[in-house]
């Protein structure tokens, strides 16, 4: 045979092969039925190894999710593309990755954490991409109409937080960062409390990423008495170490009570209740500190979620199992973690719900203004953001659930102080 028919022959059976394989679907995601759909890129950020509070659940959950649905096909057929960002706790940092996401053409940032929502939302406006399920920590997620979130922030823990003290406290002193977030604690906190025609806490603010709270520790506790006076700490992750210097404190005059089995009694039969929300103190952190021996044996926690063990979670739980390969920065108790999966179900829906070959962050938005509905298996109420969802709430319009959790550290686990949800809205809207 020439040189020359050896070349025609390979050429035919090499344009041969590549016509079966557009015809049989190259290209298609493992376990899709056929047919070929462009990536989805979206991006997740939260701040790591910073002085501050720390998220790098928030991150691996969502490259977890990706693992999960790409093994089966992607969604509706589209790869998804995880993009991580580490936010750094810093206005900087939140407006490099806001950038990073329109540079690499995201078409949606979901299940993030940031402290600096100026610093990242202008960004993001300007190019339209839409902020899905951010943990709720900042004003501008619950006033840009292009903000979509799960939970009702911390205005929803705070409100719920005074609601759930005011049956028991009679003073409250409050612990929170002396930031710009954290000067709208207090408020919100004093609106819950005031339901029940109880006096406002105590405010004392204290530097976020200190080493020690002896000053404010003291204060605090001096502040609430020893006659059903309660310490509420809300400093992120930083709260472990408030607590840790309240407990060290000498004896008050007077000593302890003697019944020692009341909230934050702990061991060291402290005559305070303790207090927190989820995010601040959480289940890896009573874990950390000594599970049933931990100083946070006994105290009221307000979340936003069911509580850890709770059944709803199972679906998360396996797919954290077979997808994480043994990630630990991936626990399934973490509030950044389970509002990370809870994000990414709002995206799934929604790109199932628009059926298309090409996802672009507009027909996601218009998608979520129009009515789309999401059903998280009970971990909220259904989620939904049209115009008569939204709670309406001066300083925070993009509030869709205004619903949260009670719950008390028992023997070392977070368990339902009253069972199902509360609804926060009307002390929310009505705060003074």
């Amino acid at each position: 045979m020439t040189g020359r028919r050896l070349s025609t022959l390979l050429a035919s059976v090499t344009a041969a092969a590549a016509g079966a394989s557009l015809l049989t679907g190259c290209g298609v995601l493992p376990g899709a039925t056929g047919g070929s759909r462009e990536p989805v890129t979206v991006m997740t950020w939260a701040p790591d190894q910073t002085r501050a509070t720390n998220m790098p659940g928030m991150p691996a959950m969502a490259q977890t999710f990706a693992r999960w649905v790409n093994s089966q096909g992607g969604i509706d057929g589209h790869e998804l593309r995880v993009l991580t960002c580490n936010e750094q706790n810093t206005p900087t940092g939140a407006a490099s990755c806001a950038r990073r996401a329109v540079r690499e053409k995201a078409v949606a940032v979901v299940g993030s954490y940031s402290q600096n929502g100026r610093a990242f939302m202008a960004p993001l406006e300007a190019a339209g991409i839409p902020y899905i399920g951010g943990y709720g920590i900042t004003e501008d997620e619950f006033t840009s109409s292009l903000s979509y979130p799960v939970n009702g922030g911390l205005a929803a823990l705070l409100a719920g937080h005074g609601m759930q003290l005011a049956e028991d406290c009679d003073k409250v002193s409050l612990v929170r960062p002396d930031t710009l977030a954290g000067d709208r604690l207090p408020k919100l906190l004093d609106a819950g409390l005031k339901r029940a025609s109880k006096r406002g806490a105590v405010d004392i603010p204290a530097v976020e990423d200190a080493t020690e709270y002896t000053s404010q520790a003291a204060r605090a506790r001096d502040k609430a008495g020893t006659e059903d006076g309660c310490v509420a700490a809300v400093l992120g992750e930083r709260t472990q170490t408030f607590f840790d210097s309240f407990r060290r404190l000498p004896e008050p005059t007077g000593g302890a009570r003697s019944d020692d089995s009341g909230p934050g009694s702990g061991s060291g039969g402290s005559p305070i209740r303790i207090s927190s929300v989820l995010g601040s103190v959480g289940q890896p952190v009573i874990d950390r500190t000594g599970g049933a021996r931990s100083p946070f044996e006994g105290a009221y926690v307000t979340g936003w979620y069911p509580e850890a063990d709770d059944k709803s979670w199972g679906p998360m739980r396996e797919v954290v199992k077979e997808h994480a390969f043994a990630d630990n920065r991936v626990d399934p108790t973490d509030t950044g973690v389970q509002t990370t999966w809870i994000a990414y179900t709002v995206l799934k829906q929604v790109i199932e719900s628009l059926d298309t070959d090409v996802i672009t962050s507009a027909r996601i938005t218009q998608a979520l203004d129009h009515g789309a509905r999401v059903d998280t298996g009970g971990l909220t109420p259904p989620l939904r953001w049209m115009y008569e969802d939204l709670l309406g709430a001066p300083d925070f319009p993009r509030i869709v659930n205004h619903e949260v959790t009670f719950q008390v550290v028992r023997e070392g686990r977070l368990v339902a102080q009253k069972p199902g949800f509360v609804d926060i809205g009307p002390t929310v809207t009505n705060r003074g």
